[in-house]
């Protein structure tokens, strides 16, 4: 999809997926998530663009690349793990079991890299060599690949709070999860990055970094919840450029959401002081980065939905079946 035919949707954007018919509305920093009383969960990935904890703009398609992108992986990784998909009524939506969320968000990292406060790169480079309950070696430089992915566990902020970091120490400490579960999660963790890892290679990508969120389901099992492998909550790099420019101490070649990200944290505090308004020119380069990404991941074309119908009104009509009478 070139950058001319993406104009057409600089207007067309999901910025808010609220449906009063629809019961138990939560939303969330770019999902609106509603809870069906059979114990259904509707996700709607609207086209927030989220970093920094914050909101930094509406990127026109995302949400559907997003639940796509997803949809990809679920369906490449269900042998490895349970995951909460039921079926997907609209290029948004997912609708999936409902979920008691564990109170951890599990990272999985193979290369020293991030911007975050929590990435171990930014605590790399502060002097730090001990973190999440691991011990880095010294010498690493930026984004050069661990000598093994490892697992950097955070927890889960709630309303505009920071993620925190834990060690698989503190989580047991702490009682956020049996001895039990964290074994589960860290072998699902490890086993779903490394098929990542395998596949993003026979697509030319390198999957550097990605987060998973788990839940257990009304039998206890733990469920893969949320999304995977997809370009907001993975960090992918073109595997060609990688070796010249690290040797050249320059970034990877990327297409996650440090295009965005990187140009906020070049021109402000963005934990702290007001994000500044994207330029109309970077929202649409951003949106094509996107298209890009689904394309190079899935090695499918992008299929745009049609011009000039509302996003939201598209998904009304789909979800019209789930709505509870009045």
């Amino acid at each position: 999809m070139d950058r001319k035919s993406l104009d057409a949707y600089a207007q067309q954007v999901l910025g808010d997926a609220t449906i009063p018919e629809l019961p138990g509305h939560y939303r969330g920093k770019v999902r609106d998530n509603y809870d069906l009383p059979d114990g259904r969960r509707i996700l709607v990935a609207t086209d927030r663009l989220s970093a920094f904890d914050r909101i930094l703009a509406e990127i026109p398609l995302k949400g559907q690349v997003l639940t796509q992108t997803a949809r990809h992986w679920f369906e490449a990784t269900g042998d490895i793990c349970p995951n909460h998909v039921l079926e997907y009524p609209d290029p948004n939506v997912v609708v999936g079991r409902r979920l008691s969320i564990l109170p951890v968000e599990i990272v999985v990292r193979g290369y020293l890299a991030g911007t975050t406060g929590t990435s171990i790169r930014t605590m790399y480079k502060a002097g730090q060599r001990e973190m999440y309950g691991l011990r880095l070696p010294d010498g690493l430089r930026d984004n050069e690949r661990l000598p093994e992915p490892v697992i950097t566990p955070t927890t889960k902020a709630m309303d505009g709070g920071h993620d925190e970091p834990l060690s698989a120490a503190e989580i047991l400490e702490r009682g956020l999860l049996t001895p039990a579960q964290w074994e589960r999660l860290s072998a699902y963790a490890l086993a779903l990055f490394a098929r990542g890892q395998a596949m993003a290679a026979e697509r030319g990508l390198i999957l550097a970094d990605t987060k998973y969120e788990f839940g257990t389901d009304a039998a206890g099992e733990i469920v893969l919840a949320d999304e995977i492998h997809t370009p907001d909550s993975s960090r992918y790099w073109m595997a060609a450029s990688y070796p010249e420019r690290f040797a050249r101490g320059e970034a990877p070649e990327s297409f996650d959401k440090d295009f965005v990200r990187s140009w906020v944290a070049a021109r402000c505090d963005p934990y702290r002081d007001p994000i500044p308004a994207i330029p109309p020119a970077l929202v649409l380069d951003t949106a094509a980065v996107y298209i890009r990404a689904y394309e190079m991941i899935t090695g499918r074309e992008f299929v745009p939905p049609p011009v000039g119908e509302p996003v939201l009104a598209r998904i009304r009509r789909n979800l019209a079946p789930y709505f509870t009478p009045g």
